[in-house]
């Protein structure tokens, strides 16, 4: 499965999971059990990649404004909420994560009690094994399908550039790293 057809998939089980008032992961598991073991390897392969290219601290930095914290956990939830939105707001928020103050959700995780449900879409990390069950019926099927076929496309580099560290504590460097969010989120406190 190449980035288009992944984006696809995404953004036409958005569409449907909207009208119908479904949850896109559960729609997203349908739409992919209806393909082969093949096809749910691919998209996963695809998922992880995109999920990877979020794994830096401006990213990471953004999950903690929005979130009111975010733990290694609830950053894997979040990059998954981030692919969820599909592949314009995902381009906005892998090329600038302080974007992400222009998305509505984010608008009113402002004034939410929990701000947890704003981006972090934990169930969306599950959709390649739920569908690989469905298709198989075999809960396990689809870790030992994903070792194998990893084994056979595994990068040899697993160093991960992250970019600059940076205190997300530090409100002064949020405003200046994530002037939008920081604005939302820390308000005018100096």
């Amino acid at each position: 499965m190449d980035i288009d057809r992944f984006w696809d998939v995404i953004e036409s089980v958005r569409f449907a999971a909207a009208e119908a008032g479904d949850p896109l992961d559960e729609g997203l598991v349908k739409q992919l059990a209806n393909g082969t073991q093949q096809e749910v390897l691919e998209y996963a392969e695809r998922f992880d990649e995109l999920q990877d290219a979020l794994y830096r601290w401006d990213v990471w930095a953004a999950a903690y404004l929005i979130g009111g914290g975010c733990s290694d956990d609830s950053f894997m939830d979040f990059r998954a909420g981030v692919i969820a939105l599909g592949r314009e707001w995902y381009e906005r928020a892998a090329a600038a994560p302080d974007s992400l103050a222009g998305y509505p959700a984010v608008l009113q995780a402002v004034s939410a009690r929990d701000r947890s449900e704003a981006l972090f879409y934990e169930d969306v990390n599950y959709v390649a094994a739920g569908a690989f069950e469905q298709i198989t019926g075999d809960a396990g099927a689809f870790y030992e399908a994903w070792h194998i076929f990893r084994g056979a496309n595994a990068r040899s580099d697993d160093t991960v550039d992250m970019g600059e560290d940076f205190n997300f504590d530090d409100d002064n460097e949020m405003r200046r790293r994530l002037p939008r969010l920081a604005q939302l989120f820390l308000g005018r406190r100096v």
